[in-house]
């Protein structure tokens, strides 16, 4: 109760002060904690949310739920077992992770910069199959929007992603040689081989394997230790979706791009990046869902309906119910969890992002 009362009392009193005196600390270590009410959230709503999770009717197989807002950590459960410490698959919300890296060895000059051809990072590989100029024109925006023009795709058992999976090596070799089927940059397919052949450009530029290079540029500001990153026999990570990590190291990373790739007072991801991944460079129109665009692998979702309509919302997602969502007009991240069946049940943390946590805010 004296906390509850302390930490009021500071709320108050910040309102008052200048935003520079009174700045909620980076929870590099630990997280600055809140109420819905002290954060202008309706309890109500979200604890009607919580409940329902728990219950396992309307929205099942979820692992964690986990809301900050103004900074503070204001909801954080876990279901079916998981506690905080538990590290958790993330599948493609690894992607976003992956951009961040990609974003870095930009900023630092050790990749020139999106609009440089892929082939360029090879110049060694001389025997490259199903050879065209669609294929030498391939560029890293084009893998970082999925726009690569080739015929990679996951829509189940044989499919080039499948394959892929399997192989214990030569993953970046397997993608190159892919048959083309359009322009680069024409036509948007949902591609995890492009963003797994992203490990390979990291290491050829960096001299690191992208689990070594985030481990010396992207985790320690964050104070991020606790992981796990499938990799192949060559070292390679699966930056297509092989991270575990817990759900409060998730949440750092959506409050990171939140705050325009900064953390304390160092800038980790540059700022143009971020505003980058978060521009709409590829226009979707899926039918029901709030899903409206694509940047460098992040999901451009639809406003907060009942906000000022100028702000959209982002989303780091993952096959079976891993999200991490970043809403800038509320200062918010919402990081899900689950085990969920593909269909309604993935999109479950989409809908009740719009039915109950936005909803929620009072603004």
């Amino acid at each position: 109760m004296k906390r509850t009362i302390l930490v009021f009392i500071v709320f108050l009193f910040c309102a008052f002060m200048t935003l520079s005196f009174c700045e909620v600390p980076w929870p590099t270590e630990q997280w600055p904690r809140s109420t819905p009410v002290e954060q202008n959230l309706d309890p109500d709503l979200l604890n009607e949310l919580v409940e329902s999770i728990r219950e396992g009717n309307e929205f099942p197989n979820l692992h964690s739920l986990l809301i900050v807002r103004n900074g503070y950590l204001v909801v954080e459960e876990y279901f079916s077992g998981y506690k905080a410490e538990d590290i958790h698959m993330l599948q493609s919300v690894s992607k976003s992770f992956t951009s961040a890296l990609v974003g870095i060895a930009v900023g630092q000059g050790k990749i020139k910069g999106v609009d440089e051809e892929i082939l360029d990072f090879f110049p060694d590989i001389k025997d490259i199959q199903n050879m065209d100029d669609r294929k030498a024109s391939i560029t890293l925006k084009d893998l970082l929007t999925m726009r690569s023009g080739t015929d990679y795709h996951e829509r189940g058992p044989g499919s080039p992603h499948y394959q892929l999976n399997a192989l214990h090596t030569g993953w970046d070799i397997f993608y190159l040689n892919r048959p083309m089927v359009s322009e680069p940059g024409t036509r948007f397919q949902y591609d995890s081989g492009g963003v797994i052949l992203m490990s390979s450009l990291l290491k050829r530029r960096t001299g690191m394997h992208a689990d070594e290079f985030a481990r010396k540029h992207l985790f320690p500001p964050l104070g991020i230790e606790k992981l796990r990153w499938f990799e192949n026999k060559e070292g390679h990570p699966h930056t297509g979706g092989g991270m575990h990590l817990r759900p409060l190291d998730m949440a750092k990373f959506g409050l990171l791009y939140l705050r325009d790739g900064k953390w304390g007072g160092r800038q980790i991801v540059p700022a143009w990046w971020v505003r980058e991944s978060f521009k709409k460079h590829v226009t979707l129109n899926q039918r029901g869902s709030w899903t409206i665009g694509y940047g460098y692998l992040w999901w451009i979702q639809s406003p907060d309906p009942e906000g000022s309509k100028k702000h959209n919302i982002y989303a780091a997602r993952g096959a079976y119910g891993q999200f991490i969502f970043v809403i800038p007009e509320h200062d918010m991240v919402v990081v899900v969890t689950g085990r969920t069946r593909s269909g309604s049940q993935f999109r479950s943390p989409i809908d009740f992002l719009y039915s109950h946590i936005l909803p929620a805010v009072n603004h």
